[in-house]
């Protein structure tokens, strides 16, 4: 039988109550339900899970198989221990499942078996009964008990057949019954002075078990009154643990009967459960006393039957009813169902953290809980099921102010005194990448002097740090891109990635730059990475690395100036100034001039801040014309350094006398200077054209007499020719075109020319119109050779044959030819 609730909560995903309805004395490992399908769950989900059983007994009779989905006996479960005579005995406890958190409440309802037969406290009831008993007397029997319940309890009572006493049963307010034996036929002690009977008590269960005593009865001589008690029902309340001989109260009854069968003896009758065990009775006086601890969690009242008997053996029963008093001797007991002791520190507010379970064994207001935390932690707990908590997030997390919590859970009753136990969690938060890089400064600068190494490190100071935790503290720093003068700042510095050093890609020169800035980024190893970037400024210190420049008097290499002092000039005056600069800075850049060499020492004095040559007497005429001075200007660095300029000064008072002795003077220098030179490239030149020249005339000489040797040796006859350029004039003649050139020549062959000009002189060729024979020559054979289109000429190949064309060619080259010598 299965009974399934479902309870919903926000707090837990889902919650479910199961019942299930077993016998008591099953088998271990024998089947009580199938949970994994009255709860709607497949089998991976219960190991994923982790599902487990959890209860705050100490004996934990069922045993969860998460492989299977089922539930099964692990130890023998005997309802009567368990439960005694509670009714419905049931066992609770709670499956909880994990990732994410499911509670589900099992409740298995323990059925009675017929598995004890009812029993009597003793073996033998014996009774002492008077002969003189009135029929109708009743005789009070000890009750069998049977710790069963329900029809497999005690149902009745079977006497032995006897002529004398029937059996009559009777059952209490609460159910137990008992037997009483009534007199039907007086008795005779002479007759019969001992009766054996048997009283059997059965169950009903399927099959009826039974338990037997025998009743032995003692025939006595007359006593006729019964004790009477002057209660039917005693009450009395007792605390729990109260010490050993604590009254409970006394019990009377009365004999009307004088002597021996007027005394009363009293005693238990059958003390239901454990009752015999925890109290006592005086025989004499009827007082009840303490002889056990009394615990209210296992026995909350006890019932208790006391017979009084005479001497005679007649007697007379009451009840006893002992209430206990619930005491505060229980402090709650805290245990923990689940506990998440990692967490992520971005989890929102409302999170579960842990699950717990409080219990008091106590009852009522004893018994009611209440459970606390400090109120400085930012946590909440918050009631679930019945003695269920959950410990929930109460603010949002930072792993940076705050990496773990210790967190006490106090649970404390509502006894007087309270009782209270406390349970300890360490709860650590797990770092989330929530916080960027931070530079320790919002801008950086430094100083690098100029010419430096290149690869040296520049600033060892940048520093950025993350209040993350591990991978997402570790910072890497990046050169963003960016330009320095149109040109890649990475051209002029690097970072390294995980030092942040920053080193120098090249050697700086102040002059050309003297700071820049560039931004570094600072990003975090997280995921997502964060990062942030400061400006790093690097200024260039200046290096005496320059020396002066002088700008004036300007050096020339070809011409000479002076300076004119007139020899009228007095102490003072001032010559010239020499001007010079440093391209350096600071101290580097701070010059200072001094006379270094001087023709006349005495006649002359520099400025040591500003460079003035004046004089420093007056100037006579002894003094030499030409006056040279050499003035050193240093600047102010270490190591110094220098330039020197060479000043001439005229000491004159007409410029035709400062003119002549300058003239000569720079004559001689620059005879002296490139005679040699020149000497030596003019006999070069010279010797070179010579051979040339040489050459090419003995060549053109060979090659002509080669040329006359072919001709005149040769049988060819001469066959007049006639150009086609020539026409007859007048029928006699013809007229031959002259042309004239003028040919410009250089010694730059780009610069050469050749100009063609208009038809000169004509030779006019005059024929005998009567003659019809050979032509007639008015010419010179070298007027015929100079005929470029005659055949003699191609014949001889003579320079005076060549056509236009051919001299232009022949021209160009001759001018190339003498524009390479």
């Amino acid at each position: 039988k299965v009974v399934i609730y479902r309870l919903w909560s926000h707090l837990i995903y889902s919650m479910c109550q199961i019942r299930y309805s077993v016998p008591e004395e099953m088998k271990e490992g024998s089947l009580i339900g199938n949970v994994a399908q009255d709860l709607g769950l497949d089998l991976r989900r219960l190991r994923s899970g982790r599902a487990r059983i959890v209860s705050g007994e100490t004996s934990q009779y069922t045993e969860l198989k998460a492989d299977k989905g089922i539930l099964v006996v692990k130890e023998r479960i005997d309802r009567e221990e368990l439960c005694g005579d509670v009714m419905p005995c049931s066992l609770s406890f709670e499956i909880i499942l994990e990732n994410p958190i499911e509670l589900h409440r099992v409740t298995v309802e323990i059925l009675d078996i017929n598995d004890h037969a009812p029993t009597f406290k003793s073996n033998v009831i014996k009774l002492e009964i008077s002969e003189s008993a009135t029929v109708g007397s009743h005789f009070d029997l000890e009750s069998a008990y049977d710790p069963d319940s329900g029809i497999h309890s005690l149902q009745n009572y079977v006497l032995s057949p006897d002529n004398n006493f029937v059996l009559k049963q009777l059952s209490n307010a609460d159910g137990v019954r008992f037997a009483v034996m009534i007199l039907q036929k007086p008795l005779d002690r002479e007759l019969n002075p001992h009766l054996s009977l048997k009283l059997i008590a059965v169950d009903g269960g399927t099959p009826r078990r039974s338990g037997t005593v025998n009743i032995e009865i003692t025939v006595l001589d007359a006593n006729d009154n019964p004790p009477v008690f002057n209660q039917s029902l005693y009450k009395a309340t007792v605390a729990e643990n109260a010490p050993i001989g604590t009254y409970i109260t006394t019990v009377n009854a009365s004999d009307a009967d004088s002597g021996s069968n007027g005394l009363v003896s009293y005693t238990f009758s059958n003390v239901k459960g454990k009752s015999a065990e925890k109290f006592e009775i005086d025989s004499s006086s009827g007082k009840i006393t303490v002889v056990d601890n009394i615990d209210f969690e296992k026995d909350k009242k006890y019932e208790i039957r006391v017979i009084a008997k005479d001497q005679g053996g007649l007697s007379d029963a009451t009840k006893v009813v002992v209430e206990v008093l619930d005491i505060n001797d229980n402090a709650p007991l805290i245990s923990i169902m689940s506990f998440s002791s990692i967490i992520s520190e971005d989890v929102s507010p409302g999170t579960t953290i842990a699950v717990f379970n409080v219990k008091d064994a106590d009852s009522e207001r004893n018994g009611h809980i209440t459970c606390s935390i400090d109120s400085n932690l930012p946590f909440k707990i918050q009631s679930s099921l019945t003695d269920y908590y959950n410990l929930l997030s109460d603010v949002a997390f930072d792993r940076e102010t705050k990496p773990e919590y210790n967190i006490t859970i106090t649970a404390t009753d509502s006894g007087s005194p309270p009782l209270s136990t406390q349970t300890n969690l360490h709860l650590k938060i797990s770092d989330v990448n929530d916080n960027a890089p931070l530079f320790t400064k919002p801008k950086y600068s430094a100083y690098v002097v100029e010419n430096n190494v290149p690869g040296g490190s520049i600033f060892t100071v940048i520093k950025a740090t993350d209040a993350d935790w591990n991978q997402n503290a570790r910072v890497s720093y990046i050169l963003e891109d960016s330009s320095v003068n149109g040109v890649p700042v990475s051209s002029y510095v690097s970072v390294s990635a995980d030092s942040g050093v920053i080193h120098a890609v090249r050697s700086f020169d102040y002059e050309q730059i003297k700071d820049f800035h560039f931004r570094v980024k600072a990003q975090d190893g997280g995921s997502p990475p964060l990062s942030s970037n400061v400006t790093v400024k690097i200024m260039i210190r200046d290096q005496n690395d320059n020396p002066p420049q002088v700008l004036y008097p300007v050096q020339t290499g070809g011409s000479l100036v002076a300076e004119m002092v007139p020899r009228s000039a007095d102490v003072g005056y001032l010559v010239t100034k020499v001007v010079a600069v440093d391209v350096d800075s600071g101290q580097n850049a701070w010059l200072s001039y001094k006379l270094q060499k001087a023709t006349d020492r005495a006649l002359f004095e520099v400025g040591l801040q500003n460079g003035e040559i004046r004089t420093i007497r007056q100037v006579t005429d002894k003094d030499a014309v030409k006056q040279r001075l050499t003035v050193i200007v240093e600047d102010n660095g270490q190591p110094s350094r220098s330039a020197t300029v060479v000043v001439n000064v005229a000491v004159a008072d007409s410029f035709p006398e400062v003119l002549s002795e300058f003239t000569d003077l720079t004559h001689d220098k620059e005879y002296n200077d490139n005679l040699t030179f020149y000497l030596v490239l003019a006999l070069a030149v010279v010797s070179f054209l010579f051979i040339t020249c040489l050459v090419v005339i003995i060549s053109v000489k060979i090659y002509r007499w080669r040329q006359s040797r072919i001709l005149y040796h040769s049988n060819l006859p001469v066959i007049p020719y006639y150009p086609p350029r020539y026409s007859d004039t007048l029928g006699t003649g013809t007229l031959p075109h002259v042309y004239n050139y003028e040919v410009c020549r250089t010694t730059d062959s780009r610069k050469s020319d050749c100009k063609f000009g208009r038809a000169g002189s004509q030779n006019v060729l005059i024929m005998d119109p009567s003659s019809t024979g050979t032509m007639q020559r008015i010419q010179s054979e070298k007027s015929i050779l100079d005929e470029s289109d005659s055949p003699l000429c191609h014949m001889l190949s003579l320079p005076s044959c060549l056509t236009s064309q051919q001299k232009r060619t022949t021209l160009t080259g001759l001018i190339n030819d003498f524009s390479f010598f």
